[in-house]
Formats: C-alpha cells, sequence, structure tokens
C-alpha cells in the first residue's frame, strides 16, 4: 500500500511539473509573438507613411492604430491558436465617405470568408464521426460560398483597429480598413449557418446533432 501511495504521489508529482513546464513555455511564446507583432507594428507603420497612408484629423494616429490591429491578431489561446480573425478591404473613390463604404463592406465580405473556414472545419469532424453524409456536406459548402453577403451581416458589431487613407495622383481617395471578430463567435455562426441549411432541406436531425449544435 506504501508502495502504491508513493507512486501515485510520484506520478502526480511529475503531471504537476509537466503541466507548469507546458504553462511555462506557453508563456514565453506568447511573449515571443508579443514582442515580434510590436516590432512588425512599428515595420508596417513606416512603410504605409512611406506609401501615402495617413489617418483622418482626431483619429489615433497610425503607429497606435497598427499596434491595436497586432494585439488583436497576437492573442492566442493556450495551444497558440489565433483568437481572432481578420478581414482587409480597399476601395478606391472620389470622396472619403464612398470610398470608406466600399472598404467596409470589402472588409465585412472578407471576414465572412472565415465563416466558411470554420463550416469547413466543423463539417469535416462531423464527417469522420458520421455525423453527416458527403452529400449533405457539399450542399451545405456550396450554400456558405454562394451567401458570403448574408453572412457578412450576421457577423453583427466587428472590432476596427485600423482605418487609414490616401489621396491618389488622380486626387482620387483610397481607403484600407482592417477588421477582427473573434474565433468563437465565427465558429457559433457557422454552426448555425450549418444547422439552418440542413433544416431548409428537410433533414430531421438527429438528438446527437442537436446535442452538437447546442441547441433544442
Amino acid at each position: 500500500m506504501k508502495f502504491l501511495a508513493v507512486l501515485a504521489l510520484l506520478s502526480f508529482s511529475m503531471n504537476t511539473m509537466a503541466q507548469n513546464a507546458f504553462q511555462k513555455k506557453v508563456k514565453e511564446n506568447k511573449a515571443a509573438l508579443k514582442e515580434k507583432a510590436s516590432k512588425d507594428a512599428k515595420d508596417e507603420a513606416k512603410r504605409m507613411k512611406k506609401e501615402g497612408w495617413t489617418v483622418s484629423p482626431g483619429a489615433l494616429p497610425l503607429e497606435k492604430q497598427i499596434d491595436r490591429y497586432y494585439a488583436y491578431i497576437e492573442q492566442t489561446d493556450d495551444e497558440l491558436n489565433p483568437l481572432y480573425y481578420t478581414g482587409e478591404g480597399r476601395a478606391t473613390a472620389e470622396n472619403y465617405a464612398a470610398a470608406h463604404m466600399q472598404a467596409t463592406e470589402l472588409a465585412r465580405l472578407n471576414l465572412a470568408s472565415s465563416i466558411g473556414t470554420e463550416a469547413t472545419g466543423i463539417i469535416d469532424n462531423m464527417i469522420a464521426n458520421k455525423m453527416l453524409a458527403d452529400d449533405q456536406a457539399a450542399s451545405i459548402t456550396t450554400y456558405i460560398s454562394e451567401n458570403k453577403t448574408i453572412f457578412s451581416q450576421k457577423l453583427g458589431r466587428v472590432q476596427t483597429p485600423l482605418v487609414a487613407t490616401r489621396q491618389l495622383k488622380n486626387k482620387n481617395k483610397e481607403v484600407m480598413i482592417r477588421m477582427v471578430a473573434k474565433v468563437s463567435s465565427v465558429h457559433e455562426i457557422a454552426k448555425d449557418a450549418i444547422r439552418s441549411q440542413l433544416e431548409t432541406e428537410g433533414k430531421e436531425l438527429s438528438e446527437e446533432l442537436k446535442a452538437y449544435f447546442g441547441k433544442d
């Protein structure tokens, strides 16, 4: 009994040491990523200024906006998976307002493509677990890819850490917008899209699927 107790204690100690070592490694990796992100942000700000990019009066300086954008994209979970998806849009028009509106829409559409990425991962997992047939998977994939505009609206309110503008030689205005959205939010939208499409096609959801989607 004493031997088993000692063995259990040793096993517990080794597991604790392994977890502590893992957490330490994660912190070191995150610190390294943050340091690299800050340097990359400064380098990009310098490059963009040379290309003529500026910000609107009253907005945060370009360096601060880029640094804020990098602060989002360098965030990761404990396994170093990114916590945010990003989307960028650029548009040119005779005036700032029109270019800004078009760039915003393009950024949202670009961000909406991440819903397809999440949906693909979910579908692959469902097929592997025999929860979804190949023909159903193909139908859902097509539906999502053909309705990016709808899904860009489903994103709701997103963060816009970077808005930059520059005047071109022909006096037109070009606007660049970068948006970010939480991976977890995009994942939920993808799940809802898959569930909705299955129901639209008249597919009766099994109890297993209902549990997977997390809704009654």
